[in-house]
C-alpha cells in the first residue's frame, strides 16, 4: 500500500488540492479550484487592513455545542475590562451566528461609513461584527454555498473598519470546513497569533478535537492551547462536585499530555453562564466569585501572556526597522 504523505501543501501552494496528501480530504475540490491561479488580491488588501490589529486569535472546536461562542464572548469581555485595551470580536459562524445574542446585540444593524462597515459596539473598547447583523430576523436561515460564505468572510476582514485594535477574536463554526480555510488563507499574510480549541471531557468530543489539532498542524496555525468546558458541576447547595460528562479516556488533560499541547484550563458548569448569555450580559461581572469566572480569568490571562510572548508580525517589523 502506497504511503500517503501527511503534510498539507497549504492553501497557497500550486499543489493545493492536487498533492498525494490531498486525496480524501473533504476540502480537496475547494483547494484545487484555486491552485495555480493568481493570488487573491484580497489577501494583500486584508494584510494592509490588519496592520492596525496587533493580535489575532481564532477560537475553534471539533463539535458544536461545546461552548465555543461562549468562550469567545467571555474572552472578549475579559480582555476589554482593561479600558486601555481595544478588543474586536468577529463571528464567522455564518449559518449559526450566536454572538449577537450572547453579546446583547440582537436587532442591531451594520452601518456603512466612508471607511467601510462599522462594528457594533458593546462598550467603547469592544466592537462586534457578525452575519447576524445582516439578517432581517434572528430566525432567518442562512442557506449559502461555500463561495458565498467565503465572500462574506473576505468582506468582514477587508471592509470592516476595525480601527486600532489590540485583540481580534474570531469565533468560527465547528469542524474544519470552508470558513476555516478561508480565514486562514485571507489572514495568511497578516499572521495569526494562535488558536484556542474548546472541548468537553467526553471522548466523543475529544475525538473531533484531535482532528482540529491535526488541521492546525497542517495549515501551520500556532496552538495557544485547549480549554475543557463543562468539566464538572458543583451543586450550589451542597457543594458536591459531579461529572456530567465523564472523562472516559482522561478528558482534555490526558489528551493534551499525549499530544504535548497546553491545557489552558477547565471551566466548570454553572447555570448562571447560560442565563447571562441569554440576557446578553457578561458572566464575569454577573458572577464574579463563581469558580467558572476564576477559570475564565485564568484562561484569559494565559492567552494574553501567550500573545505578549509572541509579538505580532507588525510589531516585529517595527522593532527591526
Amino acid at each position: 500500500m502506497e504511503e500517503v504523505p501527511q503534510e498539507c501543501p497549504g492553501t497557497g501552494s500550486a499543489q493545493a488540492g492536487r498533492g498525494a496528501s490531498c486525496q480524501g480530504c473533504p476540502n480537496q475540490r475547494l483547494c484545487a479550484s484555486g491552485a495555480g491561479a493568481a493570488p487573491d488580491p484580497a489577501i494583500e488588501e486584508i494584510k494592509e487592513k490588519m496592520k492596525t490589529v496587533k493580535h489575532k486569535i481564532l477560537v475553534l472546536s471539533g463539535k458544536g455545542g461545546v461552548g465555543k461562542s461562549t468562550l469567545s464572548a467571555h474572552l472578549a469581555h475579559g480582555l476589554a475590562e482593561d479600558e486601555n485595551t481595544q478588543v474586536a470580536l468577529l463571528d464567522i459562524d455564518i449559518c449559526g451566528p450566536s454572538v449577537p445574542k450572547i453579546m446583547g446585540l440582537e436587532g442591531e444593524q451594520v452601518h456603512q461609513s466612508g471607511s467601510g462597515w462599522s462594528p457594533v459596539y458593546v462598550e467603547d473598547n469592544l466592537g462586534v461584527m457578525s452575519v447576524g447583523f445582516l439578517l432581517s430576523s434572528p430566525d432567518d436561515a442562512v442557506i449559502w454555498r461555500g463561495p458565498r460564505k467565503n465572500g462574506m468572510i473576505k468582506q468582514f476582514l477587508r471592509d470592516v473598519d476595525w480601527g486600532e485594535v489590540d485583540y481580534l477574536i474570531v469565533d468560527t463554526p465547528p469542524g474544519t470546513s470552508d470558513e476555516h480555510l478561508s480565514v486562514v488563507q485571507y489572514l495568511s499574510a497578516a499572521n495569526i497569533d494562535g488558536v484556542v480549541i474548546v472541548t468537553t471531557p467526553q471522548e466523543v468530543s475529544l475525538q473531533d478535537v484531535r482532528k482540529e489539532i491535526n488541521f492546525c498542524h497542517k495549515v501551520k496555525l500556532p496552538l495557544i492551547g485547549v480549554v475543557e468546558n463543562m468539566s464538572s458541576f458543583v451543586c450550589p447547595r451542597c457543594k458536591k462536585e459531579s461529572q456530567i460528562f465523564p472523562p472516559t479516556t482522561g478528558g482534555a488533560e490526558a489528551m493534551c499530555q499525549d499530544l504535548q499541547i497546553p491545557l489552558l484550563g477547565r471551566v466548570p458548569l454553572d447555570p448562571q453562564i447560560g442565563k447571562s448569555c441569554d440576557k446578553g450580559q457578561s458572566f464575569l461581572t454577573d458572577a464574579p466569585d463563581s469558580p467558572a469566572t476564576l477559570a475564565y480569568r485564568s484562561i484569559i490571562q494565559r492567552v494574553r501572556a501567550f500573545c505578549h510572548r509572541h509579538p505580532s508580525h507588525e510589531e516585529e517589523q517595527r522593532s527591526t526597522s
